[in-house]
């Protein structure tokens, strides 16, 4: 029972749980904090060095929150540092690409269709290409460019354009949004590693040594802290576009990509502008679910991920699922339980209209290309079918077990 897919099963659960929450944490204190600073008003008799204030309401309790503009004269005995919840959001992802997409490249990072790929050169790419976005952004801050927001935003916008486009060209479309969403978190948590926390800790010491702190540390961490804000929703899209076929399997996957990052901006402007007291820009929503629209009739177009793949060659491990013993007659149990929802077009329910998370096996090759997800949900698990509407037996799973052990044995 405890084979090496059944450990690596839970070993992804269990880091996706511990991704999930470090994230809740990491986001949670990022929105708050950006509502708090633009929600803060003058003070009459306020500390020296104070520039704004706010009265909050939580819990039963109430808080007085002060902000300075440099920093207080005499550094506090204790102070709270908000930074593992942005380095344990991007380890734990890390962790997941690799359990997920490196580990089981041939199935979900890997597609011929795309660009065949060997197991190590998929992982170069998908290793190497994380740093690119930050260094091409980091220069551009540093940069004269970087001294205007807006011109700043629009480049970095093009450059997460191009890597939308350039992702889809290597990996698959699944692999390919995933990516785009780690390329763009990685920036974010680059930019609390490598400018936010460092400029914090010149300015706590130059407070210890006496000296007066220079500004441009608090604005430099601010710009960063800003991007951040407006990165966040759509990193959290690209993230569960993995479950949505609809988003990933599209000929234009990547301008869907490139539509939410606009999404993320029009959704948090809304936010930003209310919570700085400057009214509701209500136009933002319109904006908003035109653009989700336009994301909708694009995923209409049938993608690399939904075409027809009875032509294509098979992978080397999916030739080995293809050629183990027990694959005619899975091949027979999956035709006759599951086919006739995993298809081209669905004919089994009236309420199934497209193959559920767009896994069609309705031939032998794409039974073979599925291998793993038939064994997991259908031979470890009940899963599928659904309620077992097709009525599978425990036979016929023991068969899919047996099949798949004989094919990954060794």
């Amino acid at each position: 029972m405890f084979d090496y897919t059944f450990l690596l099963e839970w070993a992804q659960f269990a880091v996706r749980w511990l991704h999930v929450v470090t994230a809740i944490a990491w986001i949670g204190s990022s929105f708050y904090f950006i509502a708090l600073d633009l929600g803060l008003r003058p003070e009459p008799g306020a500390p020296k060095g104070v520039t704004g204030a706010a009265w909050q309401v939580h819990g039963g309790g109430f808080y007085h929150i002060q902000k300075y503009m440099v920093a207080p004269e005499r550094m506090p005995d204790e102070l709270t540092w908000f930074k593992w919840e942005s380095y344990m959001t991007w380890v734990s992802g890390f962790a997941m690409l690799m359990l997920l997409y490196w580990a089981q490249s041939q199935f979900y990072l890997i597609d011929p269709r795309v660009m065949d790929l060997p197991t190590w050169g998929a992982i170069a790419i998908s290793a190497g290409s994380l740093t690119i976005g930050w260094i091409l952004y980091d220069l551009l801050c540093k940069s004269k460019l970087g001294e205007n927001s807006t011109t700043l935003m629009v480049l970095l916008y093009v450059i997460l354009v191009a890597m939308a486009w350039g992702y889809t060209q290597v990996f698959s479309g699944r692999a390919a949004l995933l990516h785009l969403g780690a390329f763009t978190a990685t920036i974010m948590t680059a930019n609390v590693f490598l400018i936010i926390m460092p400029n914090q800790r010149i300015v706590v010491a130059d407070l210890k040594a006496g000296r007066t702190p220079d500004p441009k540390y608090g604005k430099i961490a601010k710009q960063r802290s800003t991007h951040n804000n407006y990165l966040t929703l759509p990193v959290v899209f690209l993230m569960l576009s993995n479950h949505y076929p609809l988003a990933f399997a599209s000929e234009y996957n990547w301008l869907i990509a490139s539509l939410v990052f606009l999404m993320g901006v029009t959704i948090r402007h809304f936010f930003n502008t209310h919570h700085a007291h400057k009214g509701a820009p209500w136009w933002t929503w319109g904006v908003t679910v035109v653009l989700f629209l336009i994301c909708v009739w694009l995923s209409t177009f049938t993608g690399t991920g939904e075409g027809d793949d009875t032509e294509a060659a098979l992978s080397p491990i999916e030739a080995r699922f293809a050629q183990a013993a027990g694959f005619d007659q899975v091949t027979d149990i999956v035709l006759g339980r599951c086919s006739m929802c995993h298809a081209t077009e669905p004919g089994g329910f009236d309420a199934i209209t497209r193959a559920p998370k767009g896994v069609h096996l309705e031939t032998p090759a794409q039974i073979a290309r599925a291998a793993h997800q038939i064994y997991v949900q259908a031979g470890l698990t009940h899963a599928m079918p659904p309620g077992n509407l097709s009525f599978m037996e425990a036979s016929e799973r023991k068969v899919i077990r047996d099949w798949y052990e004989a094919a990954t044995r060794g």
